[in-house]
Parts: structure tokens; sequence; C-alpha cells
């Protein structure tokens, strides 16, 4: 399994916070805008702040551990995946934790107050 171990790691996080999209509605990827926003400066800063570590020969990756597979840079195609996967993995998992408790999470009051009306405050 060694060169899958990444990309496993990357699939169980997905499949662990999926089924929040669908049992409780959360609507992060009906909602892909808002997504985009909150996950693009993320991906932005830390894909260029790696590529510099990587020039700079501060990092490197195992190519036991991840499929060799180099893009521009050479950064694994796999730590790309994970500039994507874990910030919607954790936008999912806010998106829960509001739905379920009825935390406004500083969002406009006309917005929280509906998320509030769907748990029944």
């Amino acid at each position: 399994m060694g060169q899958l171990t990444y990309l496993v790691l990357l699939a169980g996080c997905l499949v662990v916070t999926a089924p929040l999209e669908l049992l409780l509605r959360v609507r992060v990827y009906a909602r892909w805008r808002r997504l985009l926003v909150a996950v693009a400066p993320e991906f932005a800063v830390f894909l260029v702040w790696v590529l510099y570590a990587i020039a700079q020969g501060h990092w490197d990756y195992s190519g036991e551990l991840t499929l060799g597979v180099r893009l521009p840079g050479g950064i694994p195609v796999e730590e790309v995946l994970f500039f994507l996967v874990v910030p919607l993995c954790s936008v999912l998992a806010l998106e829960a934790v509001r739905k379920v408790t009825g935390w406004d999470a500083g969002y406009p009051p006309e917005e929280a107050l509906s998320a509030g009306e769907r748990v029944g405050r």
C-alpha cells in the first residue's frame, strides 16, 4: 500500500465527511462559490509556500509513500489534492456543526436566523 498511503488518507477524509452533505444537508457543494472563496486563498498561499520550500531544498516527499507523479516545481499531485481535500472536509465539518447546534459562526444575521430556524430554535 506504500505508494497509495497519501491518497488513502485523503480518501478517508472525504469518506468520513461526505455523509454530512447528504445526511445533514449542509449544502456545501450546492454553494460552490462560497466554498471556492473559502478554499482558493488557502490553496494559493500554501501552494506557493510549498513550491518555495521545495525549490529551497527545505521539503521533500517520499517516493515510497506517494505515486511519484510530480507537477511543475516538483510538488507531488497528492500534496495539491491535500490543499483541496482538507479544507473541503473542514468546511463540511463546520457547516455540520452550525446545522446541528444553530451556531451562527459570524454569518450575517439573516443567514444565521435561517440556520437557527432549521434546528427548531
